[in-house]
């Protein structure tokens, strides 16, 4: 059983905006990647069962060596459960040669309305122990504040 770890941040749009950027590919693309990376799909199909590839690439991979080669991450996600307007559950492997990445990571997207917007809560359970704590959290928080910048006025 691997860790846990969580993250969350409210935006101040309405559920639906935030829904929508949590399953059209051209937000993703825009808000997941966390600060230093972007990314590209090289296949997507968001629906339960369907899938999505994921290409992150570093700016600068000098001090921070990707899972996959020195300057990415690649990852194979699939999509478990969509309820819309609420919650997107993903299972997550990343591609790589070190074993400490392997295993799938469980990520729960979910939304709660607020009398101000709505509160983003992510949960990733079982994160390989090759995913630093303290660099997961800084990526969890930076992608939240990708998605607020990019839908709140």
């Amino acid at each position: 059983m691997g860790r846990t770890d969580r993250a969350s941040l409210l935006v101040h749009v309405d559920s639906a905006r935030v829904f929508e950027a949590l399953t059209q590919p051209e937000a993703l693309v825009r808000w997941l990647p966390p600060a230093g990376m972007h990314g590209r799909f090289e296949e997507f199909d968001m629906r339960e069962g369907g899938s999505y590839r994921l290409v992150l690439t570093y700016e600068d991979a000098s001090d921070a060596p990707g899972k996959t080669s020195a300057d990415s991450d690649v990852s194979t996600t699939r999509i478990v459960e969509i309820v819309p307007g609420e919650r997107v559950v993903h299972e997550i492997d990343f591609e790589s040669d070190v074993a400490a990445f392997h295993g799938t990571m469980r990520m729960e997207w979910t939304l709660h309305p607020d009398d101000d917007g709505t509160e983003v809560v992510v949960e990733a359970r079982d994160v390989p122990s090759g995913v630093h704590a303290r660099d997961h959290a800084a990526g969890l928080t930076s992608s939240l504040a990708n998605l607020a910048s990019l839908l709140e006025p």
